[in-house]
């Protein structure tokens, strides 16, 4: 699904997904009220796996409609695609539950990749992006392992989340099956209490947790 308000831009990333083996695009709206409105009639076969999210969008801002997307259809991914590169929206929509950050200067075959990612369980955010968080966590005074009460093994995946690795390729590097992968990712969430993997790195570097490089 496409939330875009942007009839020129909405077109661009239709014919971008056009003709991918691998993507079917089955609705567009230009606003976040008629996309909710769309899922709430919409039957299984029309249920988006993900949504292509605008923040600055007329009535309820994107910002607010991840919530309300989660709450409709609680496995569905999202990743924002929007010109801001506000510090406050970048960390609300991430904290919220967003899977990518895409800033609209992305390439086509940046957001294809970025699709990808986020459906086989990775996250994806632009270069920017992720720039700014490793340097807003920059600094933070680290804790202690009781404090984070992360296990070693815990800490070990959400370092491998942190370089965006997937599941299949963090269980490959650990020597270890993607079921134990899935089990400890689920425990980190619930420690730091966070919905997924940017928000849990994100909140990471922001206690100190995972130190942040140079």
């Amino acid at each position: 699904m496409i939330v875009e308000d942007h009839p020129g831009y909405r077109e661009v990333i239709t014919r971008a997904l056009k003709g991918q083996p691998d993507m079917k695009l089955i609705s567009k709206f230009g606003t976040a009220e008629i996309a909710l409105r769309g899922l709430e009639s919409s039957s299984t076969n029309d249920t988006p796996d993900l949504v292509l999210l605008d923040l600055n969008l007329p009535g309820m801002s994107g910002l607010d409609a991840i919530s309300w997307f989660k709450k409709y259809l609680p496995e569905i991914k999202i990743i924002i695609l929007t010109q801001s590169n506000q510090e406050a929206d970048i960390l609300s929509a991430i904290s919220q539950g967003a899977e990518g950050y895409l800033l609209k200067s992305s390439t086509i075959a940046q957001v294809r990749e970025a699709i990808r990612v986020v459906m086989a369980g990775g996250s994806s955010l632009d270069p920017d992006v992720a720039r700014f968080i490793l340097n807003t966590f920059e600094g933070k005074a680290p804790v202690t392992t009781s404090d984070s009460d992360l296990s070693e093994r815990e800490l070990d995946i959400l370092t491998l989340i942190g370089e965006g690795l997937v599941k299949k390729e963090i269980a490959s590097r650990l020597g270890i099956s993607t079921d134990t992968v899935s089990y400890h990712v689920k425990h980190i969430y619930s420690k730091l209490n966070v919905p997924n993997a940017p928000a849990a790195v994100s909140k990471a570097y922001r206690k100190g947790i995972l130190p942040s490089e140079d």
